[in-house]
C-alpha cells in the first residue's frame, strides 16, 4: 500500500473479492434488477396506454419470464448463500414471497392487475435482498 492505495505488488490475495463481496454485489444487482423492472413495468403500461406504442414488443411475454427467471436465479444465489451465513430466514421468506407475486402476475392477462402483482413482487424480492445486505452486515460485525 502506498497513500492508501493498493499497488500492482499487493499480493493477489489482497485484491480477489472476498466471498462475502460477492455476495454482496449480487444483491445489489438483485436490487439494480428489480428497478429495471419496475421502470419496465411502469414505462410500458404508459407507453402502450397513452401512446400505443410499442405493444407488440414491451408487451411480449417472453420478457417476463426471462425477467422471473433472472430474478429467481439471482435471489437463489444471493439471498440463499445469505440464509446459510447468517441463518436468519427474513431476507428469504420476504424474497420468496415476492418471487410468487411475480409468477402470479403472469398468470393473469397484460393490464393492470398484471402490473400490481409484478410491481409488489419486486418490491418485496428487492426488499429482501435489502434484509440480506443487512443480515450479512450483522453477521460479519457480531
Amino acid at each position: 500500500m502506498t497513500n492508501g492505495f493498493m499497488t500492482n505488488s499487493a499480493p493477489y490475495a489482497a485484491r480477489v473479492p472476498t466471498r462475502s463481496t460477492l455476495r454482496r454485489r449480487l444483491d445489489q444487482f438483485g436490487i439494480g434488477l428489480a428497478g429495471l423492472c419496475m421502470v419496465h413495468c411502469i414505462v410500458t403500461l404508459t407507453i402502450v396506454s397513452a401512446l400505443g406504442l410499442g405493444g407488440h414488443f414491451l408487451l411480449e411475454p417472453s420478457i417476463h419470464r426471462v425477467g422471473l427467471v433472472l430474478a429467481l436465479v439471482l435471489a437463489a444465489f444471493a439471498i440463499g448463500w445469505g440464509a446459510i451465513r447468517h441463518r436468519s430466514a427474513a431476507p428469504l421468506v420476504t424474497a420468496t414471497t415476492g418471487l410468487t407475486f411475480m409468477a402470479g402476475a403472469l398468470a393473469v392477462a397484460h393490464g393492470a392487475h398484471e402490473m400490481v402483482l409484478t410491481l409488489v413482487g419486486v418490491v418485496l424480492v428487492s426488499a429482501g435482498h435489502v434484509m440480506n445486505l443487512r443480515a450479512g452486515r450483522r453477521a460479519h460485525l457480531g
